[in-house]
């Protein structure tokens, strides 16, 4: 069971990394596996934007079922599709690295998290690094 107590390790571990790497400032936003906010912060300096992009990386995480950094990777490959995914999620699907599963010990998804604020790479070190603080397994690609 994902509990707030592990989201708040999550994002307080992810800001910490990307103080460390000094990167732009970012917002963070945790979703159980229903598609439901658990936790969100969003560090002084970060856009108004930024809830909205974060919370997309997350939710379009659980709607596909892998990380954005294979959604984005499937979007270009095939745009058309990604404009059908688009419509339909009311353009909650956000195809740019920071969005991750996270994953129990039995593999199964838990939740998703998702970052906006530095390039989606840096998004993704920071979400994974936190994921992992608080003993869960990060998924950013497809889960075999």
């Amino acid at each position: 069971m994902f509990k707030l107590n592990d989201a708040s390790t999550i994002i307080d571990t992810a800001l910490s990394e990307a103080r460390v790497r000094s990167l732009a400032p970012l917002a963070v936003a945790v979703l159980d596996a229903g598609g439901h906010l658990v936790a969100y912060k969003r560090e002084d300096g970060a856009g108004i934007v930024r809830f909205d992009i974060a919370y997309g990386k997350a939710w379009g995480s659980l709607g596909m079922g892998f990380g954005t950094r294979e959604l984005t990777e499937r979007a270009a490959k095939n745009p058309a599709f990604f404009t059908v995914l688009a419509s339909v999620s009311a353009g909650r699907m956000v195809p740019s690295p920071g969005g991750v599963l996270v994953l129990d010990d039995a593999g199964a998804v838990i939740g998703a998290v998702g970052i906006s604020g530095d390039l989606g790479d840096n998004d993704e070190i920071c979400a994974i690094a936190g994921i992992e603080k608080a003993g869960f397994r990060a998924a950013p690609k497809l889960v075999a």
